[in-house]
């Protein structure tokens, strides 16, 4: 989408897309929906009128109202969830007791997006890899305890397509091994575990807020933390690595006397990934928004999961907590009799868009060949790969096209619908 069509409206959300695999016809069921209305309008043009479209004042204010809303201290916006990822993974090797190392070990899940693993690789951390639960698609615990050795020094916690991971155990085994948990939730704003928003369970939480995702400002991120220093940190990474904005409280460098080299002074290498004033006033309407974007999504997954709990031929993501619903997710059952190039030919057919879970399992991409890793076990995972795909789920209503999908599919062959 482009900022003029973003600036443009549309006023009510649509359910039509082309980011999926369909057909030349109309689009029945897409995987996204813009959120957007005539107060991200208004307010995109009333920043362009200021003339100041840089970090300013409406990032800062989103960044606070999103503190706010989420639970934690400080949050930090930038220009993607991939480069909250990149800043955050960085901030962990600059902090000044017990930063990470390139050649430590960090325990990450075969499913999940590729900037999950990238700011890993690139920093020189070692991968280990760990199977997921074929129904929640988050980790599968057990695999996850077994793979906690002495050199693991983090844990990255993804809660999939808006499903939280089992914080719990997971908590619990950082704890008892002094390890960090990492929380990349860019596919999950406003998902709970036990009450308490994902994001904030870990030392460091990321956020997305791409058009796709449960909010938008077309291009955007966010990372949250408790962590004065690692905050610190990460506001100077975010801006080429300087001092600008520390304040004289900041815990990461000590002022000098001369003023004019201060301005410039830069003390990390980091990077510019700053978001603009845009995407900061776009934030704050769609934050006004969120609880019902949600509400919308969970009850159109309410629906979704009554039309297929009986189905045998397909696992349905299967809720931890609260899930935000970013999608519905299908796994065909091998032992059913059908392949999924069937059920995609359907669907291409029907107009109903559709892609491949997440990244999918990691390890079945060619990227892989330049990482340093060990993988523990990787047969659910690579099951949700051979067999998996999700469909879109929408801020509005589609209990009318989760009808018509499951309509579409009853024509596919295999066990009894």
């Amino acid at each position: 989408m482009s900022i003029l069509q973003a600036i443009k409206g549309p006023a009510a959300p649509v359910v039509d897309g082309t980011d999926g695999d369909c057909g030349p016809q109309d689009i029945r069921l897409g995987l996204t929906s813009s959120t957007f209305g005539p107060e991200e309008r208004t307010a995109m043009i009333e920043v362009i009128d200021t003339g100041m479209l840089t970090m300013g004042r409406h990032v800062r204010e989103f960044e606070e109202r999103f503190a706010g809303y989420i639970g934690g201290k400080y949050a930090l916006m930038v220009n993607s969830g991939s480069s909250a990822n990149l800043v955050a993974v960085a901030s962990l090797f600059f902090r000044k007791e017990k930063p990470l190392k390139r050649g430590d070990t960090v325990i990450v899940p075969c499913v999940s997006w590729a900037t999950t693993f990238y700011p890993l690789h690139q920093y020189g951390l070692k991968l280990k890899f760990v199977d997921i639960d074929l129904e929640t698609l988050n980790y599968d615990i057990e695999s996850l305890k077994k793979a906690v050795t002495p050199d693991v020094k983090m844990i990255v916690a993804v809660s999939i397509l808006g499903n939280p991971c089992r914080f719990d155990e997971i908590t619990g085994i950082c704890k008892e091994n002094d390890i960090i948990l990492f929380e990349d939730n860019c596919e999950s704003m406003g998902a709970k575990f036990n009450g308490r928003y994902t994001g904030t369970f870990g030392l460091i939480g990321t956020f997305s807020t791409f058009y796709s995702h449960h909010i938008s400002t077309i291009e955007g991120g966010l990372i949250l933390t408790d962590d004065y220093e690692i905050y610190c940190l990460c506001k100077s990474l975010r801006n080429h690595g300087w001092t600008r904005d520390q304040g004289p409280e900041s815990p990461i460098y000590r002022t000098k006397e001369d003023d004019f080299f201060e301005a410039y002074r830069f003390i990390l290498p980091g990077y510019n990934v700053r978001a603009t004033e845009l995407q900061g006033a776009v934030g704050k309407e769609q934050l006004k928004k969120l609880d019902g974007f949600l509400k919308i999504r969970r009850q159109n997954a309410e629906y979704f999961k009554e039309l297929f709990k009986d189905d045998r031929r397909f696992i349905i993501q299967k809720e931890v907590g609260e899930s935000s619903w970013f999608s519905f997710t299908m796994i065909v059952r091998p032992e059913s009799g059908l392949n999924r190039k069937q059920v995609l030919r359907v669907l291409k057919n029907a107009g109903i868009e559709h892609r491949i879970i997440t990244g999918s399992n990691m390890l079945r991409h060619d990227v892989v060949e330049y990482f340093d890793y060990e993988n523990t076990g990787s047969g659910n995972a690579d099951t949700a790969h051979d067999y998996g795909f999700f469909v879109g789920n929408h801020p509005v209503d589609i209990r009318d096209k989760i009808d018509y999908l499951y309509e579409s599919l009853k024509s596919v062959q295999g066990a009894t619908v």
